[in-house]
Order: structure tokens, then C-alpha cells, then sequence
């Protein structure tokens, strides 16, 4: 069996079959008939009064034996002491049987034998039952188990489809099409699955995405250093000068700069984990980054976070020169504790973001709309954001009470 919803309805049928099974032999092999003895003691008292006496001919015993079978409406065999048959309403009951068990298995009826008072034996059984034969309790069991089957079917192969359909999703998936999606039906484990598919899917392709979209705006911001570096060189070979060859070299610092965002970006976009943490005082990380800047106002006490120092670095310095590049000085730097966490917050005395900005300046490669300054390469701010997820935290736009924007970073404290 290849298929999960066959093994499922099998292992239904198989469970029903041996309920039958089971329930039959349980009832066919039952000993409980001890507690029936009682009873069959006074129906043997009431067959002798009704029996007339063994002084008296078979053929009015025989008479008798006919007459209560009639009134009664049940097969009897009358035998004597010694078990030979003296008068009997059918040949089919068996002999008496001389074990405690009263009950006699084996002839399609319920059979009982049982000793009168007088010694004599009566077998009877019943002429037409309805209900208390194996076969007939093994037919209605065998009737309920083929309704359970039936409707056991479709339920079981509505499960095991939502699963073929998770199947061809994973396999759709895998051949490339990013946007393969399942259809959700239900509220139980498949259908949470079949979300997680879902989710998981789309997480991938919003990542191919925006890899795609890096590796796009990355060929075109590396087009512009590298056409001015071989304006440069062709110069250079015409004439010497060191103005020239500081622009080259600033030229090439750029493009290295923005090789080495984007390659941090890539790998930030995969790690789980940072791969260094270590105890951190954020003041005078800031305090560090702030001394290369001349109009930098840096205030605030001293809180310590966990982290790679080296990105927290990475994430002051991006902020600062954001600052320095778009802003106009002096730039203010804080650092403060705030509810259980640690607040970093950087603004300058510039126009300010606007706010239907403040989301879309986290994007990589993106610049305001009418932006002079076209320096920088549009990595910046979004390593910030991602520096700061990375440990636990988050970057967003803030408004300050004298109404400038500030960019503020909030850091898990230690």
C-alpha cells in the first residue's frame, strides 16, 4: 500500500472486523451461566408438575411433552435418568449434556439442558429466536461495521487528499515556483500545516525577492564609483596630479565601503545567531564613535547590552554618518535606559524625515524623493534596522517633543 488514506481505512476495517470477531466469541465462549442456575431449578420444578409421572406410558408423556412445547412455543426432548430419549418435539436438539455449563453451543439456537427433580433430563431450545444467535449477533455487527466503513471512506480520503495537495505544494515549491501556495480547508493539524507552508513560502520568496532586488541596485550603485575610477585612471595617464589621485582614492574607498555593506547585508539576511556576544557599555561605544565627529553632542549614562561589538559599532557609525551626509549639525547622540530596555537615539538640526518617510527610508538603496545629498550608497539605515533585530531589537522614526525626528534604536539591557 502506497497510499496513507488506503492504510488508515484498512486499519478502520481491520478494527470493525475484530470487534466482530472478538464480540462473537466472547459471546459463544461466555461460562456465565452459574448465575442462571437458580432460575433452571425452578423451571424444573414447574416442567415436573406440569410432566406427568415416569410410571406413566411414553405416549402420554409424549403427549404432554408436545403440549407444553406448544404452549410455550420452544423444542423439547424429554430423556430419563439414564439419558435415553423418551419423547422429543424435533430431532434436532442434542442429547442432555452431564457438565455444569446448562447452556449447548454448536446447533444455530440457544440450547439448555437441565435435571428434573425426578432425575429425568429436558433439553429445550428455542423454535425461531430473533436475536440471541451467534449468527444473528454477528450479521448485526457485521451490519453496523459496513455503515462505519461507508462513512469512514470519505472522511478518510478528505484527510489524506489535504495532504496530496501539501504534497504537490512542497514539490511546485521545489521545482522553483516561488509562489506556490496551498489551499487552507479546516482547523486541525493539517490545515496548521498547510499555514506553515504557507508562511514559510512566502518568507522565501519575499527573501529571493530581496536578494534580487540588492543584487539589482548594487550593479547599478557600483556602475558610478567604477566609471569615475576609470575616468580616473585614463586621466591619470595623461597627467599627474594629486588632486586626482585623491579623488581616485576616495573613489575606490566608496566602492569598497559599499562592497562591504552589501556583503554584511547578505549576511546578515542568513545568520540565526551572532556568532560574538559579549558585554557591552553602549555610552562608551557611542562616546568612541562620536570623537571622530567634530560638532557631536553625545549625553546620557552608562548601560550595558550584549552583543557583537563590532556590528553595534557598525550600527553607531551607519547612524552618525546618516546624520552627517542628510542632516545638518550639530548631531545629538543619547543614550538612556527605557523600561527594561536601552534607548539610543541620534537627530540632527536638519528638515527632518518626512513622516510617510519614515518606514521607506529603512529600504535598501532608497533615497528620498528630491534629495540633493546623493552621497552615500542607501545601506546604511537598512543595516541599522537589521544590526538591531539581529539583537533582539528594533530601529524605527521618532518624533522629539521639539518636533525634529531622531532615529531611535532600542537594545535589549542586560
Amino acid at each position: 500500500m502506497k497510499h496513507l488514506y488506503q492504510k488508515i481505512y484498512l486499519t478502520i476495517i481491520a478494527s470493525l472486523v475484530l470487534v466482530v470477531v472478538v464480540t462473537g466469541a466472547i459471546w459463544r465462549l461466555d461460562r456465565g451461566d452459574s448465575h442462571n442456575e437458580p432460575t433452571l431449578q425452578i423451571i424444573g420444578e414447574l416442567v415436573a408438575i406440569a410432566l406427568p409421572k415416569p410410571v406413566v406410558g411414553q405416549t402420554d408423556q409424549k403427549t404432554a411433552v408436545m403440549q407444553l412445547a406448544q404452549r410455550l412455543n420452544i423444542d423439547l426432548a424429554l430423556y430419563d435418568e439414564n439419558r435415553t430419549l423418551v419423547a422429543a418435539t424435533t430431532k434436532e436438539l442434542p442429547e442432555p449434556s452431564l457438565s455444569r455449563k446448562k447452556r449447548i453451543f454448536g446447533y444455530g439456537k440457544p440450547v439448555w439442558s437441565f435435571q428434573l427433580p425426578d432425575k429425568r433430563w429436558i433439553v429445550a431450545g428455542i423454535t425461531n429466536p430473533q436475536h440471541g444467535s451467534a449468527a444473528g449477533l454477528a450479521g448485526f455487527l457485521g451490519g453496523v461495521a459496513l455503515i462505519i466503513a461507508l462513512c469512514a471512506y470519505p472522511v478518510v480520503r478528505g484527510l489524506t487528499r489535504r495532504l496530496e495537495r501539501l504534497q504537490t505544494g512542497v514539490e511546485t515549491l521545489g521545482t522553483g515556483d516561488l509562489a506556490a501556495r496551498v489551499e487552507v480547508q479546516g482547523k486541525d493539524e493539517i490545515a496548521q500545516l498547510a499555514k506553515s507552508f504557507n508562511a514559510a513560502a512566502q518568507q522565501i520568496e519575499n527573501l529571493f525577492a530581496s536578494h534580487r532586488q540588492l543584487l539589482a541596485n548594487a550593479s547599478h550603485e557600483l556602475r558610478t564609483p567604477l566609471a569615475r575610477i576609470r575616468l580616473g585612471i585614463e586621466l591619470l595617464k595623461k597627467e599627474t596630479s594629486s588632486e586626482r589621485q585623491i579623488e581616485l582614492e576616495r573613489d575606490i574607498a566608496e566602492l569598497d565601503q559599499l562592497i562591504d555593506e552589501i556583503l554584511l547585508a547578505s549576511r546578515l539576511d542568513v545568520i540565526q545567531k551572532l556568532q560574538t556576544s559579549e558585554e557591552i557599555d553602549l555610552l562608551a561605544l557611542s562616546a568612541e564613535e562620536c570623537a571622530r565627529y567634530d560638532s557631536c553632542w553625545l549625553h546620557g549614562e552608562p548601560v550595558y547590552v550584549t552583543g557583537d561589538p563590532r556590528l553595534l559599532r557598525r550600527l553607531i557609525r551607519n547612524l552618525l554618518e546618516n546624520a552627517a551626509h542628510h542632516g545638518k549639525p550639530p548631531v545629538e547622540v543619547e543614550v538612556k535606559p527605557n523600561n527594561g530596555s536601552v534607548a539610543l537615539n541620534v537627530s540632527d538640526h536638519g528638515s527632518g524625515i518626512p513622516e510617510s518617510e519614515w518606514e521607506n527610508v529603512f529600504a535598501p538603496f532608497y533615497r528620498l524623493p528630491g534629495s540633493q545629498n546623493k552621497s552615500g550608497s542607501g545601506l546604511g539605515l537598512p543595516l541599522v534596522r537589521q544590526i538591531a533585530t539581529r539583537h533582539g531589537g528594533s530601529a524605527v522614526i521618532a518624533r522629539k517633543p521639539d518636533g525634529q525626528t531622531c532615529i531611535s534604536v532600542t537594545l535589549p539591557s542586560v
